[in-house]
């Protein structure tokens, strides 16, 4: 199965691994699944390492480098295809990074990742 991990579920299993669920861990560590970690998450963590929002366990390109090959994961690039399906979906959920993995969860079919129940209103499948 292909997963979509949120920002917070990436920055957990890398940083903070006892906050993850089971669950969420056991579907992050399953080798049957290809995981995917969202432009928009690579971006959302350097804009707020970049503002000191948040500090990682290591500088932030060697702290994201270290994550996707660990986790062997693939990026899931921002599109039009995904910012047009962004662009059109309704208002539950006001963060641009959330709602574009939304977004890529609904046109992929992907399950995500997170902690975030305002997912929920979109009728994407999560993993908590």
């Amino acid at each position: 199965m292909r997963l979509l991990i949120d920002t917070h579920a990436l920055i957990w299993y890398v940083d903070q691994d006892h906050l993850l669920t089971p669950t969420a861990r056991a579907a992050i560590d399953d080798p049957s699944n290809d995981i995917l970690v969202s432009a928009a998450t690579i971006w959302e963590i350097a804009i707020k390492v970049g503002i000191r929002k948040f500090a990682l366990s290591q500088p932030y390109r060697t702290w994201m480098d270290q994550a996707l090959t660990d986790l062997a994961a693939s990026v899931l690039p921002i599109t039009v295809e995904y910012s047009d399906a962004q662009a059109s979906l309704p208002y539950h959920h006001g963060d641009p990074f959330d709602r574009l993995m939304i977004a890529q969860a609904m046109t992929d079919g992907l399950p995500i990742v997170s902690i975030d129940a305002a997912f929920d209103a979109y009728g994407v499948r999560r993993i908590w």
